[in-house]
């Protein structure tokens, strides 16, 4: 929302996979890691439309630390009808809802992407 082209995180494996899901799914141009000094950021392009605008516009973080939302393979959300994206973290790895709903796995939310 701030116009940036692109932006710097800090590494975790779970980032890492949540990044390349969005990546696939194309609300990221690029995921790159880079190694600063003794720390590893991970290096993200954002996507934009014809008009300029980002592709994502909402990002909502379901699953929280206080508050764990996990959901079984009959219950996975649809995000805005199948238009929008949930990540699932299944025993299988993290995945997007669909790709979980096809291998028939529930697991635990972590957020909503549209």
């Amino acid at each position: 929302m701030a116009g940036k082209k692109t932006v710097e995180a800090s590494w975790s494996r779970t980032g890492e996979q949540v990044c390349k899901i969005l990546s696939e799914a194309k609300y990221l141009k690029s995921v790159e890691t880079k190694k600063d000094g003794n720390k590893r950021l991970l290096i993200l392009e954002i996507a934009f439309g014809e008009d300029n605008q980002p592709i994502i516009n909402y990002v909502k973080r379901v699953s929280k630390p206080g508050r764990r939302i996990y959901v079984t393979k009959g219950k996975l959300p649809r995000v805005l009808r199948g238009h929008g994206l949930a990540i699932i973290s299944t025993p299988k790895g993290i995945m997007t809802d669909g790709e979980a709903r096809k291998a028939g796995l529930g697991g635990e939310v972590m957020c909503e992407v549209w």
